[in-house]
């Protein structure tokens, strides 16, 4: 053990040149030093979170220099020793690092010396005294090209859009939380993007946190796994703006939910703009307890309608324009942008990833991109446009043609003026999707697949006998098939 902690106590020096002396001084002079045996250096740390830090930022070069010095270790581990002090060193063997000073050595062992050759009274301040840089935010990465200037603005869309431009421009806004909420590939996740990007680059000192809610409920576990919530709490309550992902994912998490909750509470009372997205409305996703739900329409709720043929040709557009670039030796034949914009549909991901496909084809083939080559390279792409009604769409159009909230769809009301409703959406859903009877039930509500079949024979027969029934269940089906 003496001979492991003079070896600590010699790397110190280069160590806090390597990293330099505010780095060193808030992450590295509270270390306590234990033992380094079987390849592990142990360490005492104030907190799980400053274990994990040191470990995530400085493991490589204190491994590096220990091993160089003849004690071969090839990980750290840590022990929490929270506010209690290390056992008190006599002040001719302090040198301020936690382990005894070294004693008088050979020339070769004092190249670091005067590194080391504080007195007592310039020792490192203790851990408490120690001024620790903000620690870095556990947000998820943006991508650049999901800015403003690369998103397409049409009449679906251009609420959205100008919701998500007043916010990162950071001015006062009336709304908070903005709440964005449709179906998969519309944009989305490209305005949540596009914000933060913005924020970022009008204000890079104000601190812009975006994270999906699968991320966010694997932070706060993590937290109570190592007994660190505070650490939790600090960070992300002391962020300017809060962007959360597909919060439906926290429906039916309790724990999680509940941090949740007051962080959003926090964030606002502190007047910090909260950004969520979701593929329900608040009323509407299952699971969510009623005070997150009431919180989250508090502010802006957008729906992000799907596109329409002129929002998907000008999003085509914009895209050819990007691999044209890229390839200008590749030719487009007239047509094939309004095809694409007309049979895709459904997802805007889906048909930009259609278009990259064609132009990488076309590069590695050396052909004209006609409408022959579209139905060759997107045979399975256009099969699965073929069936882009979902079971949301069909629950929203019969809820909007009978005046019924989403909810009540959803709900255990028998009632005839509910229940005849939900038996026609039923009907049409084994229709027009591929779903099966189980998951079927599953999104009205979690019935069972028996209720299901129910409800197919019972509009089978009052179809055979009720006209007006009849022309309802057909001019839905034009609607939504359109």
């Amino acid at each position: 053990m003496e001979q492991e902690a003079t070896v600590w106590s010699r790397i110190c020096g280069p160590l806090e040149a390597a990293i330099g002396r505010d780095a060193f001084t808030a992450w590295i002079a509270p270390l306590r030093f234990r033992s380094a045996e079987n390849g592990v250096a142990q360490f005492g740390v104030p907190t799980t979170f400053f274990g994990n830090w040191v470990e995530r930022n400085y493991r490589d070069i204190i491994v590096g220099l220990m091993t160089s010095e003849g004690v071969p270790v090839d990980r750290l581990s840590f022990d929490i020793i929270g506010n209690a002090r290390p056992a008190p060193v006599p002040a001719a063997l302090s040198n301020g690092y936690g382990a005894p000073a070294p004693q008088p050595q050979p020339t070769p062992v004092q190249r670091h010396a005067p590194a080391l050759s504080r007195a007592p009274e310039q020792a490192a301040p203790p851990p408490a005294a120690a001024a620790a840089p903000e620690p870095e935010l556990p947000g998820s990465p943006l991508d650049p090209r999901y800015n403003f200037d690369n998103f397409v603005v049409g009449k679906p869309n251009e609420l959205a859009h100008a919701a998500a431009r007043r916010v990162a421009e950071g001015g006062p806004v009336s709304f908070n939380p903005l709440f964005l909420y449709g179906g998969v590939g519309l944009g989305k996740t490209h305005l949540m993007h596009a914000i933060a990007l913005e924020y970022q680059r009008q204000f890079p000192g104000k601190k812009v946190l975006y994270l999906s809610a699968e991320h966010f409920m694997y932070k706060f576990v993590q937290s109570l796994r190592f007994k660190d919530t505070l650490s939790f709490k600090q960070i992300f309550r002391s962020v300017d703006v809060l962007m959360v992902d597909d919060v439906q994912f926290i429906s039916g998490k309790g724990s999680t939910q509940e941090e949740f909750f007051h962080t959003f509470n926090a964030l606002v009372e502190q007047r910090k703009q909260v950004v969520i997205s979701a593929d329900r409305a608040p009323g509407e996703i299952d699971g969510l307890e009623d005070r997150i739900r009431s919180r989250l329409q508090w502010g802006l709720v957008v729906d992000v309608h799907p596109t329409d043929y002129e929002l998907r040709l000008g999003i085509l557009q914009s895209k050819a324009e990007t691999h044209f670039a890229a390839q200008p030796d590749v030719q487009l034949a007239s047509g094939v942008i309004e095809f694409l914009a007309h049979r895709i549909s459904s997802n805007v991901r889906i048909l930009e990833g259609a278009l990259t496909r064609l132009f990488a084809f076309a590069g590695l083939v050396g052909r004209r991109i006609d409408l022959d080559m579209v139905q060759e390279c997107l045979a399975d792409t256009l099969r699965a446009s073929d069936r882009k009604v979902t079971i949301d769409e069909i629950i929203r159009k019969v809820a909007e043609h009978y005046n019924l909230k989403i909810n009540d769809l959803l709900s255990a009301r028998r009632a005839r003026s509910v229940a005849r409703p939900r038996q026609i959406a039923m009907f049409l859903a084994k229709s027009l999707t591929s779903k099966s009877l189980p998951e079927i039930g599953r999104r009205f509500g979690g019935r069972d697949h028996t209720t299901v079949i129910h409800a197919l024979r019972k509009i089978e027969e009052l179809r055979q006998t009720d006209s007006g029934l009849a022309e309802d269940i057909e001019l839905l089906r034009r609607m939504l098939e359109a």
